[in-house]
Order: C-alpha cells, then sequence, then structure tokens
C-alpha cells in the first residue's frame, strides 16, 4: 500500500466491469493482477457497507504492493444542512467512510460536500468548514491518519468550486483537494490547457507542493447538459492527453481515478499514454 506516493498511480472508480467477482477485495486483486493498474478507489456513493474483516483483508493484501486505494464517501453527505440530524449524519458518513478506509491500508477520502441552499458563499463555507473541523478533530482523537478531500464540484448550485476547497485545505490540517477534472471543465465552461495550468498552479502556490504530491484526481468526459454526465474519454471533448501532459510536466504524484462509464478501460488507456510521455 502506499501513504506518500513516489509517483502518479491510475485506477477505476469501482470494481471494474471485467471482473467475474463483484466484491470489492476482489476488484482490488482483479485490477492489481489481471489489470496492471496501481489505483483504485472503493465506492461507498450509496452507503459504507464494507465489514471490517474485509477491510483488514483488503489491508493484508496491498501491505506489500505499491498501490494506492482511496473511497468515494456517500453522496447524501451536505455538510450545509439546515437540518442537525442531517449534518450529523454526513459527519457519521464520512467518519465511516474514513475509518474502514483507514483500515484498508487506504490513502484518502473524496466526497462532495454540499450545496449552498439558500446561504451566502462565505457562509457556507464557514458552516462548512466548521462541520469539518469536528470530523476532523474526530479522526485525529482515534489516531486516524487519512487525508479527506472535499471535491471540486461541476453545479454552481454545489459548495466546492476551486476556491473554496483549496481554502478549507489550508484552514484544516489532513484536508487536501479532489480535483475532479470534467467538473471543472464543466464549472467553468473551459477545455484549454491555459485553464488546467492556472490549476495546478493554484494548487501549488496555495498550498505548496506538498498538494502535487499527493494529488486525488478524477478523470473522465463529461456532458454540458443540465446533468453533467460522465462520458468516456473518446466520446467527449476533454483534452485529457493534455491535462496528462500537464501532470508530467508538473511532476504531479498521487492517483487519477477513472470516472469514465468504461471505468477500467480508460483507466488503462490514461495509463498507457502516461507511460509514453517523456
Amino acid at each position: 500500500m502506499v501513504k506518500h506516493p513516489k509517483k502518479l498511480h491510475f485506477g477505476p472508480a469501482g470494481v471494474p466491469l471485467s471482473s467475474k467477482k463483484r466484491d470489492t477485495l476482489s476488484g482490488i486483486i482483479y485490477t492489481y493482477e489481471e489489470l496492471n493498474l496501481d489505483g483504485f478507489e472503493i465506492e461507498f456513493t450509496y452507503g459504507v457497507k464494507l465489514k471490517e474483516d474485509v477491510a483488514n483483508n483488503i489491508n493484508e493484501y496491498l501491505k506489500d504492493k505499491e498501490f494506492i486505494l482511496t473511497c468515494h464517501a456517500p453522496y447524501y453527505i451536505n455538510l450545509n444542512s439546515t437540518e442537525e440530524s442531517k449534518i450529523n449524519k454526513s459527519i457519521d458518513m464520512l467518519y465511516n467512510a474514513a475509518r474502514l478506509l483507514y483500515l484498508s491500508g487506504g490513502y484518502s477520502v473524496v466526497f462532495h460536500p454540499g450545496w449552498y441552499l439558500n446561504n451566502s458563499k462565505e457562509e457556507t463555507y464557514n458552516i462548512v468548514k466548521e462541520n469539518l473541523k469536528k470530523l476532523m478533530d474526530k479522526l485525529k482523537d482515534e489516531s486516524i491518519d487519512i487525508y479527506i478531500r472535499p471535491e471540486t464540484m461541476e453545479l454552481s448550485k454545489k459548495f466546492g468550486d476551486i476556491d473554496e476547497v483549496i481554502k478549507l485545505s489550508q484552514d484544516i490540517e489532513n484536508v487536501l483537494p479532489a480535483v475532479d477534472f470534467a467538473h471543472l471543465r464543466y464549472r467553468s465552461n473551459r477545455n484549454d490547457i491555459d485553464y488546467f495550468r492556472e490549476i495546478l498552479d493554484k494548487i501549488e502556490n496555495e498550498l505548496g507542493r506538498e498538494a502535487l504530491d499527493n494529488m486525488h484526481i478524477h478523470i473522465s468526459g463529461i456532458t454540458l447538459d443540465k446533468k453533467g454526465t460522465h462520458l468516456n474519454l473518446e466520446e467527449s471533448d476533454m483534452p485529457w492527453k493534455d491535462i496528462l501532459k500537464l501532470l508530467k510536466e508538473y511532476k504531479v504524484k498521487g492517483v487519477v481515478i477513472s470516472e469514465s462509464p468504461n471505468i477500467e478501460e480508460d483507466a488503462i488507456r490514461m495509463r498507457d499514454y502516461y507511460k509514453k510521455l517523456k
């Protein structure tokens, strides 16, 4: 397993479609041994359902491997909810995802922070920060040393533009951005390489080199309709090759997770292209 990356890893979001066995451990083994990918994101998006004994088995399998394991926390999280019970549930879901990933030997937890609702951006930021600090204090008290990563979000009504996730990372220890290039492309309506260069420059300038050495990245295509649906790379206008060239130029370390519908195919496509870059 890897906690301090020495390179850029590549993997699928969830059990590969081509894996006959559909459980998480089998998916990880298949990803590593059959696909020769060295990253994986456990999808807790509809609930944290991994059992502790399975987490321990994953840890045992990965302990001597150059492999980055991450997870995606449930979609239901909203750290800006108007209902205290929902905020508490959101913190619990994040905590459970982090605890089980940590037991599995994992690296970082990505999550969608929430919605602005009727609050201003500043009000929302302060509420999200306060509630995220509660989670981080709990993890620290239990010595769960893992990155928690608010994701850059696609819709303007969702909390999570690049400045907000960077500011959370400045204000709270062990918080770093999860950079979703498809979401950035959707929210900004830009897909030129100068824009993506600006993003990496901003991260390095405001968070330091450590942030580029510990990146959790999502790449896929995306539709530009109201839904922002994920697309396979070759069916989209996402300049993924240019993005990978940029990651190589900036010597980015961490993990790139494919969120394309064909998850492992695009993970392999990106890995193979990246390996050819000089």
